[in-house]
């Protein structure tokens, strides 16, 4: 049987135990294990090795602690005063209070580091406010479904841990280089907003009093405790002062105390946040081990080589590859999540990557702005999920809302891809130089 036959067959099976429910870990592992048996006559070997290597990684330990952290914020009043503390800075600018989304979603994000939970929680506050004061629901809807993307691309990132394992690179350096990028999506989604808003007056209410800059400033204190658990968090790893994993322990601690502080911390909050944390976690982890076995087996096989060399020999180019990886990623988001989709690719697209002359951290970027794309796409969008269940629409209104917004993520794409180094790779590389 040749490779590519063997390669099919291996398709197949995978899609077959994907659809018939099994978990995706089990269906990684079950797919690794049936192409072990080809190539050694002790696969069970190699799956005990590779589910303890990839579970007992040192760098792994920062996901749990990051996931633990987005738990704790999830139930403290951070979205409340984010919202109050942002409106009052944005009130006479083209759009007013819908700027307020895509600030708020982009500094939650980074300190929650997931998507579903910066979307929801933000949305929670600022859904009800946004219909009180007039503004168009079609439009604040689709900006808190994508700006809560945002919770994925700003540092720190649960994916961006998951692809940084998965590709065996830094989590320090990937975290550094969405910089750039997020606050590229935000000018982009906050300048679409500005432009709408100046196309259709009659969709938003008249502009609000102007404030003086000290009740601005008075307005502004309570965003103290959010920036400083920013800087604590971020800026450690930033400034070489702690790892990905120290950082997420400090983080971990900052929400513990910010909780206590604003008096939402009880020991039944304190357990839900840690049985939340415990299963997202374990099941990312669990998943991370079914393709750290598929990857091994894959290796053995000699599969990915030969599709690194079947890419080469059609003579597509960098920028044919990533148009086809671009075109795969986004009917994949179709149909799986962001973590899911990094781990069943990993073993095939980086070789193809490598051998193209990417940087693997620049992939790390385009694929985590792909999973943003795939967040909103539908049916299988987590963040459209997510507006649902806020606002009791279809999922086609939500994604129709999102549309624009989902034009603009396309463009960051194309941007990070035209200018790599201009927008992805040269900061961390120059920060890291120092």
């Amino acid at each position: 049987m040749d490779l590519l036959t063997f390669a099919l067959l291996l398709l197949v099976l995978l899609c077959l135990l994907l659809g018939a429910g099994l978990w995706i870990s089990m269906s990684l592992a079950a797919v690794g294990y049936v192409a072990m048996t080809f190539v050694h006559p002790s696969p069970g070997l190699f799956l005990a090795s590779a589910f303890w290597e990839s579970t007992g990684s040192w760098t792994l330990a920062a996901l749990p602690m990051f996931v633990w952290m987005g738990e704790i914020l999830f139930r403290t009043k951070l979205s409340e005063e984010l919202f109050n503390g942002l409106s009052p800075w944005v009130r006479r600018i083209p759009g007013g209070l819908l700027h307020v989304n895509i600030l708020a979603c982009g500094i939650f994000g980074s300190v929650s580091g997931s998507s579903a939970a910066t979307c929801a929680t933000v949305s929670k506050i600022a859904l009800p406010e946004l219909k009180k004061r007039g503004y168009s629901e079609s439009v604040a809807i689709g900006s808190l479904a994508t700006s809560g993307t945002l919770g994925i691309l700003i540092p720190p990132s649960i994916i961006m841990v998951v692809y940084a394992v998965a590709a065996e690179v830094s989590i320090i350096r990937v975290f550094i280089a969405g910089c750039l990028p997020g606050l590229l999506v935000m000018l982009l989604f906050s300048a679409y907003i500005a432009i709408w808003a100046k196309l259709n007056p009659d969709k938003q209410p008249p502009p609000e009093p102007r404030l003086s800059f000290g009740e601005k400033m008075r307005a502004s204190a309570q965003l103290i405790p959010c920036a400083l658990l920013i800087i604590a968090t971020i800026g450690s790893m930033f400034v070489g002062w702690a790892t990905a994993t120290e950082a997420a322990a400090f983080g971990v601690l900052g929400s513990l105390i910010l909780a206590a502080v604003t008096g939402v911390l009880t020991w039944q909050s304190f357990l839900d946040s840690l049985r939340g944390a415990t299963r997202l976690s374990c099941m990312i982890m669990f998943i991370l081990a079914g393709a750290a076995f598929l990857t091994k087996a894959m290796a053995l096989t000699g599969i990915p080589a030969a599709l690194a060399q079947g890419a080469a020999s059609l003579n597509l180019g960098p920028y044919g590859l990533i148009a086809i990886l671009t075109v795969v990623y986004v009917l994949l988001g179709t149909a799986l999540d962001g973590v899911s989709m990094i781990v069943l690719t990993t073993s095939i697209v980086i070789p193809l990557v490598q051998h193209a002359g990417f940087d693997l951290v620049w992939f790390g970027i385009f694929i985590v702005l792909l999973v943003e794309i795939a967040e909103i796409t539908p049916p299988v969008g987590f963040n459209l999920f997510v507006m649902q269940t806020m606002t009791g629409k279809e999922q086609t209104e939500v994604a129709m809302a999102s549309l624009p917004f989902f034009l603009m993520l396309v463009l960051t794409v194309v941007l990070c891809t035209l200018f790599p180094v201009t927008l992805v790779t040269g900061l961390p590389d120059w920060l890291l130089s120092r």
